[in-house]
């Protein structure tokens, strides 16, 4: 193979991506090199690459220049010293979260709250985090290294490019797993027509959840993620009124198990006040969309009703292996997710032009092996 690949390197926050030659990198103990074939790239990240600095300087980015890239799957290439059950020539969804190995977190099995977390190709969600996120360079480039504990095996059934999905429905798997989703369950969804909500419709059967209700404001893409659920998803419009007085008009004003908020930084309080407003006792909300500020909160009714509000952020390499096996399964069709593969060349033109989507059926792929 070339002693050099390809690859799209940022040199500053707020320009655009420089494609590279640089060196194949060497997989160190505990790694693997992956062949990468498909990146999913986050629907705001133009935003992210050019504002992060100033709307989250606590979590800082790798040391620039740096390879992007969150979400990469592709073909295990080269296998570090040490590494066990895998092989050159495997299939892999390449989990970004990096872990230190060392912290009390990481010793108590709870890597995904290490304090030293890390996205690969991303951002780190502490100052410690920088000699992850600078060891571990993301999926924007024909090949990249990342430790063996990240790697989710891929079955034939499941292609690069619906598995570089992965962040974002494992997010909403996670969040359905923290939550008790299951049968017998229900669970509203804000959002569930966007990129991170529509994992619900697409995970509620094989969770054997039977009634799941959603929101949304474009009536048209809710038309469409009613195709998906079977006659088990319960849809409404917030053009419509109020999401709380739907719910009880639904539930015989019991109200929902499980609320779930997947609507991002921007969104309006109120609707995620009415969402927990919705919830029936003991309830359980999970925020996942990044909905930002202060909420004023009754923390008497949640004490009264036995309510608890939660974040989670992303997912376990374990969760996702879980996602894999429902898809060789058949319990997990991702056929509905709309494949937009762009050549890495053209990264620049995709990070700027990602905003013209299906809702979350558009599914935003970089692929190093695409050509023009």
């Amino acid at each position: 193979m070339s002693a050099t690949m390809r690859a799209a390197r940022m040199h500053q926050v707020g320009e655009p991506m420089l494609i590279e030659e640089l060196p194949v990198p060497e997989p160190g103990p505990g790694d693997v090199r992956v062949a990468v074939h498909a990146v999913n790239i986050v629907p705001n990240l133009a935003n992210i690459l050019s504002m992060w600095t100033t709307w989250f300087p606590h979590s800082p980015l790798p040391t620039l220049p740096a390879i992007f890239g969150l979400d990469p799957a592709g073909v295990v290439e080269a296998v570090g010293e040490g590494v066990q059950g895998w092989k050159v020539g495997d299939r892999v969804y390449v989990n970004p979260g990096r872990s230190c190995g060392s912290c009390r977190s990481c010793r108590n099995n709870d890597s995904i709250n290490c304090a030293s977390y890390a996205f690969a190709g991303y951002f780190g969600f502490s100052p410690t985090a920088i000699d992850l996120l600078d060891r571990y360079q993301g999926g924007l480039a024909e090949y990249m290294v990342a430790p063996a504990y990240s790697l989710v095996k891929l079955p034939d059934n499941l292609s690069f490019n619906a598995a570089a999905r992965f962040g974002y429905l494992g997010t909403m798997y996670s969040a359905l797993r923290k939550a008790g989703a299951g049968p017998g369950k229900s669970v509203l969804v804000n959002g569930i027509s966007g990129t991170l909500g529509i994992g619900a419709a697409l995970l509620a059967p094989a969770m054997g959840l039977t009634e799941v209700y959603g929101t949304g404001r474009d009536q048209g893409l809710l038309d469409q993620v009613d195709k998906l659920g079977g006659g088990r998803l319960h849809l409404h419009s917030l053009n419509d009124g109020p999401l709380d007085d739907w719910i009880h008009q639904e539930t015989d004003n019991y109200g929902v198990d499980i609320y779930i908020d997947a609507l991002g930084p921007g969104a309006p309080h109120e609707t995620f006040l009415a969402g927990m407003r919705a919830m029936a006792r003991g309830g359980i909300a999970v925020n996942i969309g990044a909905v930002a500020g202060d909420l004023p909160i009754d923390i008497h009714r949640m004490m009264d009703q036995q309510l608890r509000l939660i974040g989670s952020a992303w997912f376990t390499s374990g969760e996702g292996q879980t996602m894999a096996d429902m898809v060789e399964a058949g319990l997990l069709d991702l056929s509905p997710l709309e494949h937009q593969v762009i050549p890495l060349e053209q990264v620049n033109e995709a990070i700027s032009g990602i905003a013209e989507r299906n809702g979350g059926f558009s599914n935003f792929i970089i692929s190093p092996t695409a050509t023009s």
